[in-house]
């Protein structure tokens, strides 16, 4: 039977580098603090049997204020760390009970580290004794000397720039910390530095990625907001949508293209689906319609697990160019109709601790001449995803933007022609990745959807 694998959160900074009195991993960030960030990032990955926390014991108190304000629940421990990296490891990895056990170290300060970099730590401890993560050193590295003067500029090609997390099998990484105590002349900085410095295995090394910035000046929390923007994710093919069965499931904009895909889709798995549109009188930019039809759904069946909103409208044309009552319309259908049923759906999911799915495109991160309207309302749907899913994390409830390429749908076709079939996205991946994004545990985020991606079901 495999052992279990553990996370680690080195979280005993004191603030110094960013002059703040308050220590950069309990700054907000995004709405949440970033050490909240960085321990989603774990809770919330299904090969994470538990996570220990290391902090300077003096905000151990506000550690487990916070600790007793969030959902997380694979919180192990709360451990005072030491005057050093060294001390704060070492403390995290002799509460791991089992030294058959994977354990990852990670600073709480990397709150972006992906679900893909700690599948691929796991993975190559199977066959090494210990696990790095680096990228390509990107800019030219220079060794000086004490009169800071070029010593030497060692070759590019062969320097990458370390992150966390770094994993090890247990047994290996507490030997290597009982050799340190004893080891007087020690002055390696990291714990995979313990393991090359005493012999002890073969270090591989991870790909990292560009986006696992480590928090540590006051402008890195200026680019880690800008991320936060932006970021993304993909819905997991591994979630079984077998789930669904039992689930009573809305979609709005459910007569046609991928509103009526995740319909179809819901329904063959066995959930008890939903929906609404314009053609059955209910019109997302009608908040009363949209309150009305959710209330009929709970009178129904009792509870509502999942909300999905797919109504949309794209016209053409240049801001000045158009009648304002129909920039009025559009933006009333595509993101007025997203605060409607955002509204009316959290008090019917905080019971469920159920999920709401919303649609952007591409063009949020940047306005489309000629489709500016459109563009601007998906960008502020990005943004109300992420204000809301801060404010429902205490309840549980759980939204997500589905962020489709270019998708075979009417609505397309109706703007832009006949298009190469193989240019396009079928709706039935873009249907078979929101469900699983609704039953998937994370929340705030942008899900792509992408053409080579494979969501469909078996």
């Amino acid at each position: 039977m495999a052992g279990k694998t553990y996370a680690i959160i080195l979280a005993g900074g004191a603030g110094e580098r960013m002059e703040s009195p308050t220590p950069k991993q309990f700054l907000k960030l995004a709405g949440r603090t970033v050490i909240e960030h960085t321990l989603a990032a774990f809770e919330n990955h299904p090969r994470i049997d538990g996570i220990f926390v290391v902090c300077n014991p003096k905000y151990r108190l506000l550690m487990e204020e916070l600790l007793l304000r969030s959902p997380l629940k694979k919180i192990v421990k709360v451990l005072g760390g030491g005057k050093s990296r060294m001390e704060s490891s070492r403390a995290g990895v002799f509460a791991v009970p089992e030294d058959d056990a994977k354990v990852l170290l990670h600073d709480a300060v990397r709150p972006f580290v992906s679900a893909r970099i700690i599948d691929d730590c796991i993975d190559a401890l199977d066959r090494f004794v210990a696990v790095d993560v680096a990228i390509p050193a990107t800019d030219t590295i220079i060794e000086v000397n004490d009169m800071a003067c070029i010593a030497s500029i060692p070759s590019r090609s062969r320097l990458q720039q370390g992150q966390t997390p770094q994993a090890f099998q247990a047994g290996v990484i507490k030997k290597a910390h009982r050799l340190a105590a004893e080891d007087r002349s020690i002055s390696v900085t990291d714990d995979c530095g313990l393991i090359l410095r005493y012999g002890l295995g073969d270090i591989y090394v991870v790909r990292g990625e560009n986006k696992n910035i480590k928090i540590t000046h006051t402008e890195d929390l200026f680019l880690a907001d800008k991320i936060f923007q932006i970021n993304t994710a993909q819905a997991d093919v591994r979630i079984d949508l077998s789930l669904l069965k039992g689930k009573s499931v809305v979609v709005f904009g459910a007569s046609q293209g991928i509103g009526a895909a995740i319909a179809y889709m819901a329904r063959a798995h066995e959930a008890r689906v939903h929906g609404f549109s314009r053609t059955t009188g209910v019109d997302v930019a009608d908040a009363a319609a949209v309150e009305g039809a959710l209330a009929e759904v709970m009178r129904q069946e009792g509870r509502i697990d999942f909300v999905v909103n797919t109504a949309a409208v794209l016209r053409f044309g240049r801001l000045m160019d158009r009648r304002m009552e129909d920039v009025r319309a559009e933006i009333g259908t595509n993101f007025v109709g997203n605060l409607n049923v955002v509204r009316a759906a959290l008090p019917h999911l905080a019971p469920s601790r159920g999920s709401i799915a919303l649609f952007t495109s591409s063009s949020f991160t940047r306005g489309r001449a000629l489709y500016s309207v459109y563009s601007s309302s998906k960008a502020a749907t990005v943004n109300l995803v992420q204000g809301v899913a801060e404010e429902m994390a205490v309840s549980g409830v759980r939204i997500n933007a589905i962020n489709p390429e270019r998708t075979a749908t009417p609505m397309r076709t109706e703007n832009f022609g006949q298009e190469p079939p193989e240019t396009l996205l079928d709706p039935k991946n873009v249907a078979a990745a929101t469900l699983r994004t609704l039953l998937s545990p994370f929340s705030g985020m942008v899900v792509d959807v992408r053409l080579t991606d494979r969501h469909c079901a078996a």
